[in-house]
């Protein structure tokens, strides 16, 4: 199989890091992974924002590995420790067998998480999935440190971005992120993913089959640079839906931290969650603040997701609809959907 995407290996420039490196020739860069695709975890899961898992899953695939080094990470089992768990090294076509298969199970979509370091292997594995039939869409579910130069060489691949935004201040990537460019390299990122996709925009169902929808998880004691994301955002365009999570949890190396050595308060993340709303970010995602004691995922599982708990999505005529989600059918956040008007989040799922 023809391999074009791959071939930037060579001297891999396919993150903000540039590394250089020949990852063909067996060399590993700043994610320490090789030209492989480094497959983890592969299933439906159930708990990504309401347009992405609807009532069948979302077809997550999970690479280990990183370009970031976030002391707080909560999949840092794959991330920063996978040279402890059992990681399988694909081709791009054994990565669009997994694709296929996943869509015969009944996934909305094909999530692929963490794909930053993995963007041109990951791009062959789209391209042969496609030409075997694959129909679903493409979700590109990055922490937003991308190369503006990648994404535009996969345009027309994906059909769904789902990036993070985690910081306004290359300081704060730094120090909590190794990364020293963060702020500086993500307005590019989400405007060229903006381009590309446009707007979320979803089927009849309420199922999300194109655009951009970014996620921000807000981090104890730096309410300031949530505050600074926002309106990033907002600036960029008002449409963006924005996923504000309250999952945040002390855990990797954060423990110790002086700020984020602890959890998230509710009165923290409800003073974000009201300034979403004053800088007109109304299309919005929120979650109830007990998540973070749900979703922690445990790679040393062979569910990593298998903790159920509520979520709360958007049912018809917009009333908010109770879903309770099986063990066996993975797990969920406990991400509310908000519509637009101030009260809307302060609807929570009940017993």
């Amino acid at each position: 199989m023809n391999l074009p995407f791959s071939q930037e290996l060579a001297g891999c420039a396919g993150c903000p890091r540039r590394c250089g490196v020949n990852r063909l020739a067996g060399e590993k860069g700043f994610c320490r992974i090789g030209s492989d695709l480094p497959l983890v975890h592969a299933g439906l899961h159930f708990g990504e924002e309401p347009p992405i898992s609807g009532n069948r899953g979302s077809g997550t695939i999970f690479f280990a590995g990183c370009n970031l080094r976030c002391i707080y990470c909560q999949n840092h089992q794959i991330s920063q420790e996978f040279h402890r768990h059992p990681v399988l090294g694909l081709t791009p076509e054994n990565l669009a067998g997994e694709m296929l298969r996943l869509e015969t199970l009944g996934a909305h979509n094909i999530n692929l998480v963490s794909p930053s370091h993995v963007v041109f292997q990951a791009a062959d594995a789209i391209v042969a999935a496609r030409e075997e039939g694959l129909s679903v869409p493409v979700v590109y579910n990055s922490n937003g440190y991308d190369s503006v130069d990648a994404l535009r060489r996969i345009r027309g691949l994906v059909e769904i971005y789902l990036p993070d935004i985690k910081y306004s201040d290359d300081a704060l990537g730094r120090e909590l992120s190794g990364a020293d460019d963060y702020a500086g390299t993500i307005p590019g990122v989400l405007g060229e993913m903006l381009d590309q996709a446009g707007p979320l925009t979803m089927n009849g169902e309420g199922i999300a089959v194109r655009g951009l929808l970014v996620r921000h998880l807000v981090l104890p004691g730096y309410l300031e640079n949530s505050r600074k994301c926002l309106r990033l955002i907002a600036d960029l365009s008002r449409e963006i839906p924005v996923s504000i999570m309250s999952q945040y949890a002390p855990r990797y190396r954060a423990g110790n931290h002086p700020r984020i050595g602890r959890g998230l308060t509710e009165a923290e993340y409800a003073e974000i969650t009201d300034f979403a709303l004053d800088v007109g970010l109304e299309n919005a995602f929120v979650q109830e603040t007990e998540s973070r004691d749900h979703y922690l995922p445990d790679f040393d599982r062979i569910r990593p997701f298998e903790n159920g708990c509520r979520v709360v999505s958007r049912g018809q005529a917009g009333r908010d609809t109770a879903v309770r989600v099986d063990r066996d059918r993975q797990e969920d956040t406990g991400i509310v959907s908000h519509p637009s008007g101030r009260d809307a989040k302060k609807q929570t799922c009940k017993n």
